[in-house]
């Protein structure tokens, strides 16, 4: 009994200190991957503690080796925008100003109860509230609603608003997205422009950079505690 103690208490500290280091996101914020290694862990954390035939070793090592994989995943995932997308895959909209996007639907494996269901717990309970749903890489739906849907709106306050606005991304993680760019009709000047006013020499020096359809352009350098928001109308090919 003493051992089967002893060896559960160093299994459970060996498994909270692994999950610990892979950082703090809830069950519902993981990535397919992580979720994966999780359930293995948990799994692999049972059997030195129920089985004392098993060697410790042999439940401790394989999650070490999982925590080794976890963290490569996740270095190469900051390093290669492609990699990252095989990886975790991309946000999906599924609601746009035309209505539910049933093609992204058949794509995510979703149905429109699906849908609804997601839509309610999000906190609303009707289409035509809604501006923009994006189904996010772990599966979370966020939603962006059409102006004057909110507790206490500007609306009420009699404030000129303007209508909602979906950001795309130019740049990640200093990579610039092209077929974002072609989009938005976003030009290499236009880059150029705004890498000088705030004072970088590159894309590989910009964290994110993104665009909506109402001008306005949101920048975060890397390595800088500020960010920038700028207001310029830009041209897309949105319907």
């Amino acid at each position: 009994m003493a051992i089967m103690l002893i060896r559960s208490v160093i299994v459970y500290i060996v498994t909270f200190a692994v999950i610990r280091l892979m950082g703090k996101r809830q069950i519902g914020e993981m990535q397919p991957f992580e979720f994966v290694i999780t359930l293995i862990i948990a799994d692999l954390a049972c059997i030195p503690m129920a089985e004392l035939a098993v060697p410790l070793v042999h439940g401790i090592v394989p999650i070490l080796v999982l925590f080794v994989m976890h963290f490569f995943i996740c270095f190469i995932s900051r390093k290669s925008m492609k990699f990252r997308y095989l990886i975790t895959g991309r946000p999906a909209i599924v609601i746009d100003k035309t209505g539910i996007d049933y093609g992204e639907l058949k794509k995510l494996n979703m149905t429109i109860d699906d849908l609804m269901e997601a839509i309610r717990g999000a906190g609303y309970f009707s289409i035509e509230e809604i501006a923009y749903a994006i189904i996010e890489t772990n599966g979370k739906l966020c939603v962006i609603p059409k102006v004057g849907i909110s507790p206490v709106t500007r609306d009420d306050l009699n404030i000129e608003t303007e209508e909602s606005a979906f950001p795309v991304n130019i740049i990640m993680d200093g990579v610039v997205m092209k077929e974002n760019c072609k989009l938005t009709k976003i030009s290499d000047e236009f880059l150029e422009k705004y890498y000088k006013k705030v004072n970088v020499a590159d894309a590989r020096q910009i964290l994110l950079f993104t665009v909506d359809s109402n001008g306005k352009i949101f920048i975060q350098p890397k390595n800088a505690k500020k960010y920038y928001v700028f207001k310029e109308k830009v041209r897309s090919n949105e319907k």
